[in-house]
């Protein structure tokens, strides 16, 4: 291949060329032209690379042909699909093979046909042997040809061959040395000019042809050759046929919806057309479908051949998926109804709303299964609800068509999901899907098996699932979801404070409780009173005095830590009550003591010792501080504070879901008995839906539930004349020692647990998970955390340090939490080295109280260390301004406590809020995890063991990434 001179007279042409492994392709050459304009030997491939060097004579085309064209090039095509270096004749010899070919032949066409329909009028031409370029002149036929197939059946044999129209004339291809150029779409080149058709067509169809007459089929083999050959021709292209008949339909169809019924499964429907005796399915890509009939009388074959209307069959689609339906997928024609909002909607439910509907636009409906007879006519639920003093008996009829069946007959089916009933003439009703949903909690929680009786504390779910049920209790319970409208209680005259408005709304809840005989949760935010509001009720209570022969003692229960608090807040409220505190080895063994006194404060450790002493006593208040204590119903602290007796009930949580959806059971149990039905039952109808499946329904369903029994307020709501709080993240980055064993950790932990991933029987990854997890958290803030002699920096600790001393320096009093107890060790034997004075607590300092008044009444003592198990509750800080949080929870609520502790009612200066956090660490992904982590209950997941156990594979891969 000659160098072409490009000073001198050159032309672009196109070589139709046939390689010896790949087929035929087509090469971009530029060609010397002689002095008279003809083509000279003197040639050379163009490429991309090359082709500004004939930029002069090339147009937009052209460019596109070159670039399209060098992707069917051989050294690229080795290159693409072989990857390894290796020379053409190597590739060819021993690693090209049939198999190969199969594969990358129709890639090469489909580019073949984008060059061809590009070409248009350019000069192409036929490579000779040798290789030349231009040899031959190649025309493309401007029209497209057509293509009739014959066959001819007599008694021995079918014969069968095509013919070709060009123009309106025949032409003959057959031992004319014609080559089938592509198959994909068939391309012919013959007798210089190429050929291509007016219908999809294969070349391997004209193949056998180029030197063959006809080929025949005997009859001995022709009833298989018919129904897969002849049959699948007939449908996509013109037959001529002599010895069999071939007859054309086209006849008015009807749209037919056919249930594809799964019991206790997905249904799905199909759309199906009757086309006269014909039915066929929706989606199809050819206008003609063709069924064949063999007459063994009359040894006659029939080739039924019905023309469809896709354009209308299309249409027809679009109605239904208008009215709500979607494919199932993009490979298969199946249908399901869309949900509405977050509920499912079922194949049966959908038809049995839009039944009337569907007859009216002329829709059939047929079913798969011929045995069962589906009713899919109007079905509704009469409700209605008859309240007595202590329950409610609800009164329900579902209705069939013409068939009312009283809705306790269903009790069975609803609750073990059983969706068919049989009517009284044989029909099979499918019981709605959103009855099985909404009703389920009826028959659950029902006290009589045989009709719908739920007691007084199930007025939230009743209110829920019928708006226009006669649920009075005096007309007044309603209030219990809605508070403002409680009737108001005059504050108590020896009360020493006054009760802010949401307070006083508190306080006049609870005595709207205690009228109901109804346990309440006080679920206020940190820092707003609920001490106060629950001191206000028992001092009312004293004030009121007792009905004959009843005691005024209440029970305060909670944790050790808040003893202090409660006894401090309760001489400074309501120095009228008499006090006792139950606590200690000199406590009173005399349950007759308790009578003595309006107030008794104990904690849960006690109670579980002294179970029988206090179980003995009849309180007229039992109230569970930090009741989330309990939210194990199998632990003794939950089995002890259960078995105590009292009037009224109440419990105190700023977090009442602390871990998971689970806690609220036994809270509630201990409230009210029997509102959210047996533990079992909770955990299969909410827990596990709420928080492995995200139902929102459900979610909703619960709130609907316990909304009357839980009262909570936010700052953000009520305590607007608190002063403003700011947020601020300090990224710090790690010290080169630091960063080069965070990563060998973070290594070893990935390559373990995620060689592990998705095995289903390896618990380990979990445990690894949580070990590797806190080994990289320590690491991101402290090596030293992890090993006692590392002698290099910490990027977090220099930060802290220097943030730290600007604080102290303006007088500022700073909160300092970390979960790390390690952590507060490191930082307070710098304190020690330098002689800056703090205060110090965690689970194992036992002069809590001193500590506490330590920071808040030495000025000198500005720093305060706290555990944030230690420290998370009861503690009032409003001294500190400044609080300094050394690493991220997994549970953001626990974040939002630690803050509490200062930016609480009776702060008046702004508070700050630092969080530290190491770039490039796992602390950085918790961060992005807590914020795709929110689920319907504000951050259900919240202990490092549920926030692991909720982690995606996708999420791991993050973590360790």
């Amino acid at each position: 291949m000659q160098q072409v001179d490009t000073i001198q007279s050159h032309e672009l042409v196109y070589s139709v060329c046939e390689h010896p492994y790949l087929g035929y392709l087509i090469e971009p050459h530029v060609v010397q032209l002689n002095a008279n304009g003809g083509h000279s030997l003197t040639h050379r491939r163009v490429f991309s690379h090359t082709a500004v060097d004939y930029a002069s004579i090339l147009d937009d085309t052209d460019y596109k042909l070159i670039k399209l064209l060098e992707e069917v090039e051989q050294t690229h095509i080795i290159k693409r699909y072989y990857k390894k270096q290796i020379r053409p004749a190597d590739f060819f010899s021993k690693v090209f093979d049939k198999k190969l070919f199969e594969y990358i032949r129709p890639k090469i066409e489909l580019r073949l046909l984008q060059a061809l329909a590009l070409i248009g009028s350019k000069p192409l031409f036929l490579m000779s042997k040798d290789g030349y370029a231009a040899d031959q002149r190649i025309e493309i036929a401007p029209k497209p040809a057509s293509i009739l197939f014959h066959f001819r059946r007599d008694e021995e044999e079918t014969r069968y061959f095509p013919t070709i129209k060009y123009d309106g004339q025949r032409i003959e291809f057959m031992y004319k040395d014609a080559q089938v150029v592509v198959n994909q779409q068939a391309w012919l080149l013959l007798e210089n000019v190429l050929y291509h058709f007016d219908q999809p067509l294969e070349g391997k169809k004209l193949s056998p042809f180029l030197q063959k007459r006809y080929i025949s089929v005997a009859r001995a083999t022709e009833r298989k050759y018919f129904e897969t050959f002849v049959r699948g021709l007939i449908e996509k292209h013109h037959v001529y046929a002599e010895g069999f008949d071939i007859e054309t339909y086209q006849h008015d169809a009807i749209p037919v919806i056919k249930l594809l019924y799964v019991e206790n499964g997905i249904s799905q429907l199909q759309l199906n057309f009757r086309y006269g005796p014909y039915l066929f399915s929706s989606g199809s890509e050819h206008k003609v479908t063709v069924r064949m009939q063999y007459d063994e009388a009359t040894d006659n074959y029939t080739f039924h051949r019905i023309k469809r209307s896709l354009k209308w069959e299309e249409s027809r689609m679009h109605e239904l998926l208008s009215m709500g339906l979607h494919r199932t997928s993009a490979l298969f024609s199946n249908l399901e109804p869309l949900p509405n909002g977050v509920e499912a909607v079922s194949a049966m439910d959908w038809l049995r709303d839009k039944n009337d509907e569907l007859h009216r636009l002329g829709y059939g409906i047929v079913q798969d299964d011929p045995n069962k007879r589906f009713f899919f006519g109007r079905t509704e639920l009469d409700l209605s609800v008859k309240e007595t003093n202590d329950w409610f008996d609800v009164e329900a009829i579902a209705r069939f068509g013409s068939y009312e069946i009283p809705f306790a007959q269903l009790r069975n089916h609803i609750l073990s999901n059983i969706k068919e009933f049989v009517l009284p003439n044989g029909e099979v009703a499918v019981i709605p899907e959103e009855w099985f949903a909404r009703y389920n909690h009826l028959f659950q929680l029902s006290e009589d098996k045989k009709s719908i009786r739920l007691s007084k504390y199930h007025i939230g779910l009743l209110n829920d699932i019928s708006e226009h049920a006669a649920l009075t209790m005096d007309r007044k319970v309603e209030r219990l979801a809605g508070f403002d409208a409680i009737e108001e209680v005059s504050k108590p005259k020896r009360f020493s404070g006054s009760l802010r408005p949401y307070q006083q709304a508190g306080y006049n809840w609870f005595h709207f409780l205690q009228k109901y005989r109804f346990g309440g949760c006080l679920a206020d935010d940190m820092g707003l009173g609920k001490t106060i509001q629950t001191l206000a009720l028992l001092q009312k209570q004293k004030e009121v005095g007792p009905p004959d022969d009843e005691t005024l003692a209440s029970l305060i229960v909670m944790p050790t830590s808040l003893v202090y608090n409660w006894q401090n807040e309760a001489e400074k409220f309501a120095p009228d009550l008499r006090l006792l505190i139950h606590t200690g080895v000199a406590r009173s063994k005399d349950p007759a003591v308790f009578a003595d006194y309006d107030l008794v404060i104990t904690t849960y450790g006690i109670v579980r010792s002294d179970e029988d002493l206090l179980g003995g006593f009849y309180f007229n208040y039992i109230i569970l501080d930090e009741s989330q204590t309990i939210k194990n119903p199998t632990s003794k602290s939950f089995k002890a504070v259960k078995g105590l007796k009292s009037k009224h009930r109440l419990v105190l949580s700023g977090t009442p879901v602390e871990n998971s959806v689970a806690d609220l059971w036994a809270q509630m149990a201990f409230l009210n008995p029997g509102l959210l039905g047996s533990y079992h039952y909770f955990q299969q109808e909410f827990v596990q839906p709420i928080e492995k499946k995200k139902d929102e329904e459900k979610a909703r369903r619960l709130q609907a539930m316990i909304k009357p029994f839980v009262l909570r307020r936010t700052k953000n709501q009520v305590a607007t004349e608190l002063p403003p709080k700011s947020e601020q993240l300090f990224y710090c980055t790690m010290g080169e020692e630091q960063a080069e064993r965070y990563e060998r950790v973070k290594s070893e932990y990935r390559n373990a647990i995620l060689e592990n991933l998705g095995d289903e029987r390896a618990k380990t990854p979990q445990i690894a998970l949580l070990q590797g997890l806190t080994k990289l958290r320590q690491l991101a803030n402290h090596p030293r955390m992890v090993d006692s002699t590392f002698e290099g920096e910490s990027g977090k600790f220099e930060s802290v340090i220097h943030t730290l001393e600007n604080v102290l320096q303006r007088g500022n009093k700073v909160l300092v939490f970390s979960q790390f107890v390690k952590q507060l060790v490191i930082f307070k034997q710098y304190f020690d080295r330098h002689n800056i004075g703090y205060a110090y607590l965690d689970g194992a300092t036992k002069n809590r109280d001193e500590v506490v008044k330590q920071f808040r009444e030495d000025e000198d003592t500005r720093l305060f260390l706290i555990s944030i198990k230690a420290g998370g509750v009861g503690l009032n800080l409003v001294e500190a301004d400044y609080v300094f949080i050394l690493d991220p929870w997994w549970n953001p609520a626990v974040e939002q406590q630690a803050i509490d502790r200062t930016h609480r009612i009776g702060q008046t200066r702004n508070v700050f809020i630092y969080k530290f956090i190491t770039k490039d660490t796992v602390e950085e992904k918790i961060l992005a995890l807590q914020n795709r982590k929110k689920t319907i209950a504000d951050t259900l997941i919240t202990t490092e063991e549920s926030f692991i156990k909720s982690l995606s594979q996708d999420d791991i891969k993050e973590l360790l990434g």
